[in-house]
């Protein structure tokens, strides 16, 4: 019986208290998005006009409320960054990596223990950031310095054959030329500085064969914008035409109905005046009747 009892309670909470819990979660939700979204905009344009207080507390705002927020960990961690409170821009990004593994905070991290000297720790972050996305020639880069400055030479230079392998740009082999040249490395550099001349001799050359294929379509352009300009002058005639016309229509049209009105004019006037004539000789003719009975 007690069970049954239960059971209809339950039913009861269901039934009418269940449906409007859940809309006042809705809404609640949606009040959350929408002050996110409000203090995300006003952290990023504080962030852009270098106002570094304004942007902290739009964003320390956002985690009072979603805690679990990796994004505003980030943004937070990169503001304490640019004003060198290193301990708290690790922490963070440390933060911000615990929510959301992913690369770019580890990165950050590396580059503030980079910053600070640590570059043993800067290594193992930009390693750890490499290993979940190493599609980034910027973080082979990081990881090649960090790795040069422990003594490590050797896998700095494979980290930067890394990097060139994913962007072939003589900023990547200027990297490489500066770490043979502060060992001393005479071989080494020669055949990179050849790799450099012989990168920019081909991006010379597809600049070159671009400017050609430029010079091509600019002629090809040129001829169209002629039959354009020609095209665009007939048309400009046939309009200037059809506005002619349609402006001594509008005036005759404007005449007419002007001459119109005129007659209307005319014509209230002429009835107005025989409504004045009419009432002047039936007043005379009231004003007589009273004169003869008197």
């Amino acid at each position: 019986m007690l069970a049954a009892v239960l059971i209809f309670i339950l039913a009861i909470f269901i039934i009418f208290f269940m449906p409007d819990y859940n809309i006042r979660i809705k809404e609640k939700e949606s009040k959350d998005d929408s002050r996110t979204k409000r203090l995300w905009t006003i952290a990023q344009n504080a962030m852009q006009e270098r106002k570094p207080v304004r942007a902290e507390k739009a964003l320390l705002s956002i985690l009072k409320f979603d805690e679990r927020n990796a994004a505003a960990y980030n943004r937070l961690g990169i503001i304490y960054a640019k004003e060198k409170h290193y301990e708290e821009a690790i922490e963070c990004f440390e933060i911000a990596q615990s929510l959301d593994n992913n690369a770019s905070s580890l990165h950050n991290v590396g580059l503030i223990y980079y910053e600070t000297q640590n570059y043993e720790k800067a290594a193992q972050a930009f390693k750890h950031a490499i290993e979940i996305d190493g599609g980034e020639s910027a973080r082979h880069i990081a990881y090649a310095k960090a790795l040069e400055k422990m003594g490590k030479r050797n896998k700095a230079v494979e980290a930067l054959e890394n990097a060139y392998e994913l962007k072939q740009d003589t900023s990547v082999l200027k990297h490489l030329l500066e770490l043979y040249t502060n060992d001393n490395d005479e071989e080494n550099i020669k055949i990179t500085q050849e790799r450099i001349r012989k990168l920019e001799a081909q991006k010379q050359k597809l600049l070159g064969y671009k400017i050609d294929k430029t010079s091509a379509k600019t002629v090809k352009s040129s001829r169209a914008d002629k039959e354009n300009a020609r095209a665009s002058a007939r048309a400009a005639k046939v309009l200037a035409h059809s506005e002619a016309k349609a402006k001594r229509e509008a005036e005759q049209k404007k005449q007419r109905e002007a001459k119109l009105q005129a007659r209307k004019s005319k014509a209230a006037a002429q009835l107005e005046a025989k409504k004045a004539r009419l009432q002047k000789r039936k007043n005379l003719r009231e004003s007589r009747k009273k004169d003869s009975r008197e």
